[in-house]
């Protein structure tokens, strides 16, 4: 399978609604906390916009909105692993992407034969607090040996000036969530992140 090497993530349907007419052809939707009906209007009018762009939009997390919502992706963190069901999403014909932080999580990713797995923080990231420190360039490399043919999502304090070393690492698609959506410009760079991945 083969990704689009630019790979946005966002926490609201509006930024799929700047971002997708700007050529963005994979996109994640993460939304932590909202109220449930809120969170389905949301999914929903994020595929809704996906599918009319000719889009692919992840759901993170919510799978379970994300089969009744008729999605194709899902990403699971660790931590969702422990509760999803994932007899259930592959049953639904979901596609499948991973996070992953050390060795002991990847060989559980892969024992779930995953569509991609993601590799972070491959650098210093303010997104959120994590245990694991910057991953680095060598890691990617090392996991891109060990995925073989999987596609590996790099991610964490990416930037446009980072990707081209990341992308000749080893990495297939790159995550990018602050680059974008703290920018004072974030369709120029998007824009730039596009022309970075061409």
């Amino acid at each position: 399978m083969t990704l689009p090497r630019f790979y946005p993530v966002f926490d609201s349907a509006r930024w799929l609604e700047r971002a997708l007419p700007l050529g963005v052809k994979l996109a994640q939707l993460r939304i932590k906390e909202m109220e449930p009906k809120a969170l389905r209007r949301e999914i929903r009018a994020g595929l809704a916009m996906a599918r009319a762009h000719g889009a692919a939009l992840v759901v993170n997390d919510h799978w379970q909105l994300a089969i009744e919502e008729g999605a194709d992706w899902v990403h699971l963190g660790q931590e969702d692993l422990d509760t999803a069901d994932l007899p259930e999403i592959r049953r639904a014909g979901l596609r499948l992407g991973v996070s992953t932080h050390d060795r002991a999580e990847l060989d559980r990713a892969l024992s779930l034969a995953p569509d991609y797995v993601a590799l972070g923080p491959v650098y210093p990231t303010i997104l959120k607090q994590m245990k694991w420190h910057r991953q680095g360039l060598e890691r990617v490399r090392e996991w891109k040996r060990l995925l073989g043919d999987i596609p590996l999502c790099a991610i964490g304090g990416m930037s446009t000036e980072r990707a081209g070393a990341a992308l000749d690492a080893g990495a297939d698609t790159i995550a990018a969530v602050t680059d974008i959506t703290r920018n004072p410009d974030p369709e120029g760079r998007i824009r730039e992140w596009l022309r970075v991945c061409a």
